[in-house]
């Protein structure tokens, strides 16, 4: 009787991680920034950081500051290390103006949509939220 139990429990634990995997739920972890395409503003500061580093031939220090201030990943950052260096521009964060980073996931999502670009605002709301597929997909309709 007692091992039928915990085979159940067992099968019940399985069932719900399968449940939880497929519905796209993540570890809690810190969300950074996570529109595809789209680069967090960049600091003035942080940008002058990145460009003495990158004078000091310190680009992998530069790439890991930009990591640590933005929360971008490794080829986003490295992409924005790369751009600063060859002189391209970068959004810029101006205190006391509203950055993309500062709006709400409702915005985002207009955002993306205006752009053409549905299928990225849905990844979006489900990634930010944990929402199924079905229901990100309502929620980018409603917008």
């Amino acid at each position: 009787m007692v091992i039928v139990l915990v085979v159940l429990v067992v099968v019940v634990l399985a069932v719900v991680v399968a449940l939880a995997a497929r519905a796209g739920a993540r570890p809690s972890t810190r969300l950074a920034w996570r529109t595809p395409g789209l680069v967090p503003p960049i600091s003035h500061d942080l940008q002058d950081r990145v460009r003495e580093l990158c004078s000091e031939r310190k680009k992998i220090h530069a790439i890991k500051l930009v990591r640590e201030e933005t929360g971008l990943g490794l080829k986003e950052a490295k992409d924005v290390v790369d751009a600063l260096e060859a002189g391209r521009p970068v959004p810029v964060d101006v205190p006391g103006e509203p950055s993309a980073r500062r709006l709400d996931l409702a915005s985002r999502v207009r955002q993306l949509k205006a752009d053409g670009r549905t299928e990225q605002a849905i990844f979006l709301v489900r990634g930010e939220t944990g929402m199924t597929q079905d229901e990100a997909e309502t929620f980018v309709d409603a917008l």
